[in-house]
């Protein structure tokens, strides 16, 4: 897959929902009912991280949940590409962005999102062909302001801007131009997930689907 084509798929999903869920899971048990309850409240795109040692089994049982588009966060290597995709990821998301690890995705074929928080890292991408990206950490590298101030030189990017992402400062987000969607883990949140409150999850989906952009 090209980083065109990779693009290509990458805004498709993008364009699914204004947020995607960042998933940190740790029992696999509530991989099938969490999935059910976002993609019922209106939010397809899932990205499950790899910081826990379920997080691979979570996306096997995500992948086969109907409705649902399911992702792997936090890849970091070629293995983590390798394993990502044998577990079912249909794309992928970065918080950088090495040559070997673009070079795993795009003989994979899985879509990436890869990170990026300078206008130096926005353009190294797009050198390469990749016009959607991650804008990670977004709060802490100036917020909206600040991907407003990037779009303004380079507005052939789109961004997904991902970290203190959060329902009060994601429609500052998605007010930009340059804006496709955000990442946020505010609609996940433990305590509902520890307690099998998937109503109350699916109320959070629901709430966010309906963000204006």
């Amino acid at each position: 897959m090209t980083p065109e084509t990779a693009s290509d798929h990458a805004e498709e999903i993008c364009r699914l929902a204004p947020v995607i869920p960042v998933l940190v899971v740790h029992d696999p048990a509530h991989a099938d009912p969490l999935a059910r309850a976002l993609v019922a409240g209106g939010l397809p795109a899932l990205e499950v991280t790899l910081r826990t040692p379920a997080a691979l089994e979570v996306i096997a049982e995500m992948a086969r949940v109907e409705g649902g588009t399911v992702g792997a966060g936090t890849l970091l290597t070629p293995d983590d590409v390798e394993k990502a995709v044998a577990a079912g990821a249909r794309f992928g998301v970065s918080p950088g962005s090495t040559a070997r690890l673009l070079d795993a995705a795009e003989g994979a074929d899985l879509p990436m999102l890869p990170g990026a928080a300078t206008s130096t890292e926005a353009m190294t991408l797009l050198e390469r062909g990749y016009r959607v990206q991650k804008f990670f950490p977004a709060e802490a590298s100036g917020g909206a302001s600040a991907l407003k101030a990037i779009g303004a030189p380079l507005p052939q990017i789109r961004f997904c801007p991902t970290g203190g992402v959060t329902l009060d400062n994601a429609p500052d987000y998605l007010g930009l131009a340059n804006t496709l969607c955000v990442g946020g883990s505010w609609v996940a949140p433990r305590d509902k997930v520890e307690a099998g409150d998937w109503e109350g999850i699916t109320a959070l989906a629901r709430e966010a689907a309906n963000l204006a952009r």
